[in-house]
């Protein structure tokens, strides 16, 4: 049996819907994040020295990171669904697609959550100068970083309803959570029809939301 070690309102939201997609009964561990500093307690530790969600452990095996668990997840118990057939073309823009999701899109949208918080929570005395540096940090590479990677998601999905074509995949529930975001917060939202009808279309589907039944609080549902 797996066991999803889930940290409500992340991104280990994910990993209960593609669970819910494949019909794969699993548990759901929780955790609650720290009321100060919003990051997962320290029990999450005894289940990865890094303490973070989302990690699964099934059987004697811990998997951490949402790549390799979604991966892990599709090849070891998925029976050939949500994946198109190794070795083809199809597959290696899947296995793309799962690497793009953390590697190439997530960091300048959390950077862009970063330098936000520093304007909003540096020393008021400090402020004016924390704004200046983050607003010209954010103008100069941040920001085209993001438009960059809304413009390329947006024209991928403006020849097909999914990433990998015009079938449904994992690929598609490893990028909801940075498109959710982008969508919700990060000004694509405006910019980009394509990712939104990508959003609405993600959210109407029966297992994402029998996964946030299971799962609790998600900001971008």
């Amino acid at each position: 049996m797996i066991t999803v070690h889930h940290l409500a309102d992340s991104r280990s939201q994910r990993v209960l819907w593609l669970l819910e997609e494949l019909e794969i009964p699993y548990e759901v561990e929780r955790y609650a994040r720290d009321p100060k500093t919003m990051l997962a307690p320290e029990a999450l530790k005894r289940v990865h020295p890094l303490g973070k969600s989302p990690v699964i452990t099934d059987a004697h095996r811990t998997v951490a990171e949402t790549g390799l668990i979604v991966d892990y997840i599709v090849r070891e118990h998925g029976g050939g669904r949500l994946a198109p057939a190794p070795g083809s073309e199809e597959y290696l823009r899947y296995q793309y697609w799962l690497h793009y999701a953390e590697g190439s899109l997530m960091p300048p949208l959390l950077l862009q959550f970063v330098f936000d918080t520093v304007e909003t929570k540096a020393p008021w005395l400090a402020r004016p100068m924390a704004r200046a540096i983050s607003g010209q940090v954010k103008k100069q590479w941040i920001r085209p970083q993001r438009l960059l990677h809304f413009d390329y998601l947006e024209n991928e999905l403006r020849s097909h309803e999914w990433f990998v074509g015009d079938t449904f995949s994992a690929a598609d529930i490893m990028l909801s959570f940075p498109i959710e975001a982008a969508v919700s917060r990060g000004g694509a939202g405006e910019r980009c029809p394509k990712l939104r009808e990508f959003v609405a279309r993600i959210h109407a589907r029966p297992a994402y939301r029998r996964a946030l039944e299971r799962g609790g609080p998600y900001a971008y549902a």
